[in-house]
């Protein structure tokens, strides 16, 4: 496998305002490529449900900084609507069915690779760059007239991998983007964001979902996902309270009911949906760890499915450590599923989340988590 070649090309740049974007401008720009920045606007204050409607222009005011300190253009797009269509009802849909969807992979998929790139490919730019923790490797084929494919492997800093977040990618997508950072340390981007003389080389990361802002996800979830109240049992079927609606609760996440008489914290084990109970239990609840999970919706970002049975390492979660597994496929018609099988217990699967498949550091892909519950 060779590195994406890094030949002069014209390249828009998405800025968020953060450091690791700011850095990876600067690092094409410094190369010589013809670079455009773009702030992507994917919210504003007529579209947004609830939270703070503006909370993007901060964000917007240091990438013109960065544009300015790089003498490059910025550009300002709005794809509030396709973000609002393709993210937003997702998670809506997911919470509803009472799952725990993660949204940047979406985002990842259909909207910063997806609507962005074909913008930007309508507009004449060569390549889409980001400032994500991933690395692209060109594998060239060995029979002449064969496409090269694109491997996605693991970030340097495997605690800043994003790898996890961009497993849905194709190789359409992956021939088209590149990922500046993604041989470096986030201490190293930092050093050398101070040495590049950026305006956000101090700046502190952002987490979480900026249209929110500062309400808390419950209440940003009650405005579109309808939830009845209902009974918190223990594992041994106690009620000890009642909870507020099954959708705002994720399995494996702290409680704050305590059993009477018993130690605390407990922690969400499941939740019964045919009769609306919320099932808690300790942190060593057996409910809380399975040795065997179902995967559907798999996608293969290495363009092609494997062989199985597969030996490989999964992610259950963003920088969780991998675990290595044996993996089954429960393939019919018109439908892709995987048995997984880890070496040891897994706590808190969390169904709508996505198991990822890694081996050797390359990203294989991977799937939507289903609650397991026949073997094949």
């Amino acid at each position: 496998m060779e590195t994406v070649q890094k030949k002069k090309q014209k390249i828009l740049v998405c800025m968020s305002g953060g450091v690791d974007s700011s850095v990876a401008a600067a690092f094409l720009a410094r190369q010589g490529h013809d670079v455009t920045g773009a702030f992507m606007v994917n919210y504003d204050s007529g579209r947004a449900p609830v939270g703070d409607p503006d909370c993007w222009l901060t964000e917007y005011r240091d990438a013109l900084r960065v544009a300015a300190r790089l003498g490059i253009p910025l550009l300002k797009l709005d794809f509030t609507k396709e973000y609002s269509k393709k993210v937003l009802a997702y998670m809506f849909r997911e919470y509803k069915k009472g799952r725990t969807p993660n949204p940047d992979v979406l985002c990842n998929t259909f909207i910063k690779f997806g609507v962005w790139l074909k913008w930007a490919r309508k507009h004449g730019f060569d390549k889409l760059a980001t400032g994500h923790y991933a690395r692209l490797k060109i594998q060239r084929p060995k029979s002449k007239g064969l496409n090269p494919s694109f491997a996605l492997l693991a970030a340097k800093d495997e605690n800043k991998d994003q790898t996890y977040f961009l497993h849905q990618l194709s190789q359409k997508q992956l021939a088209n983007i590149l990922f500046p950072i993604g041989e470096y340390a986030k201490p190293k981007v930092r050093k050398l964001a101070k040495k590049f003389g950026l305006p956000t080389a101090e700046k502190e990361e952002s987490m979480g979902v900026c249209f929110v802002g500062e309400v808390p996800m419950k209440e940003f979830l009650s405005k579109k996902v309808p939830a009845k109240s209902g009974k918190v049992i223990t594992a041994a079927g106690e009620a000890i309270g009642r909870h507020d609606g099954l959708p705002f609760y994720t399995i494996g996440q702290r409680h704050g009911f305590e059993q009477s008489g018993g130690k605390a914290p407990l922690f969400v084990v499941a939740k019964d949906f045919k009769k609306n109970l919320l099932i808690v239990g300790y942190e060593d609840d057996p409910g809380l760890f399975q040795k065997e999970i179902a995967v559907s919706d798999i996608h293969w970002v290495i363009g092609q499915v494997p062989d199985f049975p597969l030996h490989c390492e999964v992610r259950l979660r963003h920088r969780q450590p991998l675990q290595e597994s044996k993996i089954w496929s429960l393939a019919v018609v018109g439908e892709s599923r995987l048995r997984i099988e880890f070496k040891t217990l897994q706590r808190a699967v969390t169904p709508g989340q996505f198991a990822v498949l890694y081996e050797n550091g390359v990203c294989l892909g991977g799937g939507v988590i289903e609650k397991y519950v026949e073997k094949s």
